[in-house]
């Protein structure tokens, strides 16, 4: 059956500081054909791969991966808070297919969603997000993380257990590309942040206060202040042309070390080549359309690319 991608970089700083030149207005023309190409798909079902930044996935219990049969966003950034439109039975039952072609994965039937997929996801199809989808939580932060093999892994077995569907997928993605945010670590924190990490109930008033902060650095950032590494646009170059190829095991020699040259946030790439496994699994793809651009106000390098299944 046909697959489709749609993978789009996500940043705190879209909407709060300007990027450069003409960059917003490029992004968002590229948004525009993004809507276009799903359009034109017509997917029947949506699922979207995603990161989370220590908001809903916590140390309590951090899976390497878990399927949404249920969800709600935790409303960062901007984002949707409460219930979202799940497909439910879709999300179950690929969660069973995935486990049958022995790759672990967790199901949530209460899954927190924070920026790192839904700003994405209603950038594309807008704040009420009129379409459900499955959301598959792909851990990028948590540490340890394992080895990039095991991502495309898990992502072929999603898509392979998509294609028993019988229907028109389209595998969304967000996250990456190289960008260098601050990112709370369990093994170096305080026991206050250990805690915040562990188990918490993540409030407005919290949200409002870690928000603040991340956009003063980001502003300090943009007026050329602050240690924060830029982008890194020859590592992003490198990742998008793997994903492209066609032959995803380049990735498997993807070390931490190495993606940590994109900057403590680049692992969320994670996500990008696990939705782009999935597409393999339906065979030969192509890339439609591929868009980068590195922004020193963002800090980051900032990709929207499309892809398909080849006739």
């Amino acid at each position: 059956m046909p697959f489709a991608v749609a993978a789009l970089s996500h940043t705190p700083m879209f909407g709060r500081i300007d990027p450069g030149g003409s960059m917003l207005e490029e992004v968002n023309a590229a948004i525009g054909r993004v809507r276009g190409f799903i359009e034109t798909f017509d997917p029947e079902v949506i699922v979207s791969f995603g990161p989370d930044h220590l908001n809903g996935v916590l140390y309590e219990m951090m899976p390497s991966f878990a399927i949404g049969a249920q969800a709600e966003g935790v409303g960062d950034w901007g984002t949707r808070r409460g219930p979202l439109p799940v497909d439910a039975g879709t999300a179950r039952l690929l969660h069973a297919e995935v486990l049958g072609r022995d790759i672990d994965v967790a199901r949530s039937e209460r899954l927190k969603v924070d920026h790192g997929m839904l700003q994405s996801l209603e950038l594309i199809f807008g704040a009420g997000l009129p379409r459900p989808f499955v959301p598959v939580f792909v851990n990028s932060i948590g540490k340890p993380l394992g080895p990039m093999r095991r991502v495309r892994l898990f992502g072929e077995a999603l898509g392979a257990a998509a294609a028993t569907l019988g229907k028109r997928v389209l595998f969304t993605a967000s996250g990456g590309l190289s960008h260098d945010p601050p990112v709370a670590d369990f093994e170096t924190g305080t026991p206050e942040v250990r805690e915040r990490i562990t188990h918490a109930d993540i409030t407005p008033e919290q949200i409002a206060q870690r928000e603040a902060a991340v956009l003063a650095a980001g502003k300090r950032r943009a007026a050329g202040e602050g240690p924060a590494k830029l982008a890194n646009e020859p590592w992003d170059r490198e990742v998008l042309r793997v994903l492209a190829s066609g032959d995803l095991s380049q990735a498997d020699a993807w070390t931490s070390d190495w993606v940590l040259e994109g900057g403590a946030g680049a692992h969320e790439i994670r996500a990008w080549l696990a939705a782009y496994a999935a597409l393999s699994a339906g065979g030969r793809y192509e890339t439609v359309e591929e868009n980068y651009w590195a922004s020193r106000p963002w800090g980051c390098g900032f990709g929207i690319v499309t892809a398909r299944s080849a006739a």
